[in-house]
């Protein structure tokens, strides 16, 4: 306040030097007012406008220290806990952290991936068995306390090493968080999109029957009406499906449910998960009747 008193004394005084010049150089153009009167106006203004230019960058630094003395947070976020109590004197060097803050929206969930599963990818891209999905485009779920996180996240980065005490890369995903559900620290399994075959055939995980020799076979309602087992070779199990790479072909009919209730060899009416009868060219899992 004292600074922007002063500032406004030197303005008042610049305006009477200001008017005060005027009228000398009138009264000297009319030859009443001598040249040395006239040029003694002259400084006296300018002394002024130099005074009223000094207050003001007294007053511009003051305003810059008070901005200072207020702390900003660079991020929007949940602030934890005050780490110095309120008084105590800081610096701006000082290493001791006021508070912390967290940003939750968006928020980051770092994960890591073996290195023998990135070679697997990259031979399946390489032998076309699989497209791949562009950084940008990768969609990364998360699963929380058993169900999945309703927001798909993208893909940020992958690390172009490897951590050779564990054999893992590093990847993060962001995900939006508008209700805070996510907290740092919390545990959750990621799932993460980089590939997609766009052949494969996929199977409820109930329909694959185990054999006594670790063999896996389905039963599938053949053109005719009748149950035969088939043998076919499992891949990854996603979202509880298995992926078929040997044994099934488009079209087929694999039974998902009732197999204490029929035999290999048995004529049986197949109906779709929604209870519709199949036709002989329908592709479906079916279960029967």
């Amino acid at each position: 306040m004292a600074r922007e008193a002063a500032q406004a004394k030197a303005q008042a005084v610049l305006d009477q030097a200001t008017r005060q010049a005027h009228r000398i150089a009138t009264l000297a153009a009319q030859h009443v007012a001598s040249e040395a009167e006239n040029e003694k106006a002259v400084a006296a203004k300018r002394q002024a406008e130099a005074d009223l230019a000094a207050r003001k960058a007294e007053v511009a630094r003051a305003s810059l220290n008070l901005d200072y003395a207020t702390i900003r947070a660079p991020i929007k976020g949940r602030i934890g806990a005050a780490l110095v109590s309120e008084g105590a004197l800081v610096t701006a060097n000082d290493t001791t952290n006021l508070a912390t803050i967290r940003q939750l929206d968006p928020i980051y969930a770092d994960f890591t991936q073996s290195a023998g599963d990135l070679i697997k990818l990259r031979d399946a891209l390489d032998r076309g068995d699989l497209e791949e999905v562009s950084k940008g485009a990768a969609k990364v779920r998360l699963i929380v306390d058993g169900r999945k996180y309703p927001v798909d996240g993208k893909l940020l980065f992958s690390e172009a090493k490897v951590d050779a005490s564990t054999g893992q890369v590093t990847l993060r995903g962001e995900f939006p968080n508008p209700n805070g559900e996510l907290l740092p620290g919390m545990y959750v399994r990621v799932m993460i999109e980089q590939g997609v075959d766009t052949d494969a055939i996929a199977i409820p995980e109930q329909a694959v029957q185990r054999g006594s020799n670790g063999s896996s076979d389905v039963y599938v309602v053949k053109p005719d009406g009748r149950v035969a087992k088939q043998p076919v070779r499992t891949s990854d199990l996603q979202d509880g499906k298995w992926l078929v790479s040997e044994g099934l072909k488009p079209g087929d009919h694999v039974v998902v449910e009732g197999f204490q209730k029929f035999g290999a060899g048995d004529l049986v009416s197949p109906i779709s998960a929604d209870g519709a009868k199949l036709s002989a060219d329908a592709t479906a899992q079916s279960s029967f009747n």
